[in-house]
């Protein structure tokens, strides 16, 4: 059940989704699996948002800059192709960086709508954008919900019939290709009508540049990718030592993916809650999956979601792609 709470110069929409519920729930099925697995939606807690915007600034993580770079260079002509008097509605609002680059030339924007599980930061960076934008007098509608669930999207006091998704990062490269395409298809859902998704892409490259961009030399991402058990301790009452796992992050050519884990070293059997979980010593817990794209790739994605690929643009070295959906 959605509720309707006014804070400040706005009002959030919040379909209160029960996120411990959720977390223990989530992380108990995935450790009873033959093969352990943690959903990756469960980094971000306060320090592991800090930890990741730390890996954005790596060296080695070329993802975060080039995704930036595109947007800087490109970011007039992504306006006019996204067309008058868009709806942007954002699927996990960020730091805001990338959203920016978007709106400053969006033509007339009806008004933002940005999404995400993360209550205290969605209403943070809500609050920031309504007030950097406050000349321009842009409608800021922030909506509290898993965007992987039904939600209704709000109207904004402007009628619009141009209704675009945004989705940066390469998230959707944290879904598998027939995830992928039940996303996409339930984003048409969501939209009740035609809708576009401006959608930032990861594109296949050699291992040799993909695989330092998860094993950082200074430890950051080990450190990110660890603090999740660290979670667990703290909200689900674990019993994890983080100093018997290691971080292994690296790049399954077959399945075009960079596989994360968490590697047992030693034989043990920790707890969440009152919940035993026994490890063998090199039993692995996955943690993400980040698939990496090529165009036909993605267009064969689009296709069976019912969208087309109607632009792409990518850097001179082709390491990313920022890629506009229209459904059809």
């Amino acid at each position: 059940m959605m509720k309707k709470t006014s804070i400040g110069p706005f009002t959030l929409y919040d379909y209160a989704p029960t996120r411990e519920d959720s977390f223990r729930t989530e992380v108990l099925r995935g450790l009873a699996q033959p093969k352990k697995a943690i959903p990756c939606k469960f980094f971000y807690d306060e320090r592991g948002s800090r930890l990741f915007d730390d890996i954005c600034e790596l060296p080695e993580y070329y993802p975060t800059r080039t995704e930036l770079a595109i947007l800087s260079q490109y970011t007039r002509e992504i306006a006019r192709e996204l067309g008058p008097r868009p709806l942007l509605i954002e699927l996990g609002s960020g730091s805001g960086n990338k959203t920016r680059l978007v709106l400053d030339y969006l033509d007339d924007p009806a008004a933002y709508v940005p999404i995400d599980i993360a209550r205290e930061h969605l209403i943070a960076s809500a609050a920031l954008l309504l007030d950097a934008y406050a000349d321009r007098g842009l409608e800021v509608l922030p909506v509290c919900a898993d965007y992987t669930k039904d939600f209704d999207i709000p109207r904004a006091r402007r009628p619009t019939q141009n209704l675009v998704f945004y989705f940066p990062g390469s998230t959707i490269g944290n879904l598998s290709p027939q995830e992928a395409v039940t996303f996409l298809s339930h984003l048409r859902s969501l939209a009740r009508g035609p809708c576009g998704l401006l959608v930032g892409a990861d594109l296949h490259k050699d291992r040799s540049i993909l695989e330092p961009a998860y094993n950082d030399h200074a430890g950051v991402t080990a450190a990110f990718n660890l603090n999740v058990l660290a979670r667990i301790n703290r909200e689900l009452g674990g019993d994890f030592a983080l100093d018997h796992f290691r971080h292994r992050a690296f790049y399954n050519v077959t399945d075009r993916r960079i596989e994360m884990h968490l590697i047992s070293t030693c034989n043990q059997t920790v707890h969440v809650g009152d919940v035993p979980i026994a490890f063998r010593e090199g039993e692995s817990i996955t943690t993400e999956h980040s698939y990496k794209f090529s165009r036909e790739s993605m267009a064969d994605i689009a296709s069976r979601s019912g969208f087309r690929v109607e632009r792409v643009w990518t850097d001179a070295q082709n390491l990313f792609s920022v890629q506009l959906l229209r459904s059809v």
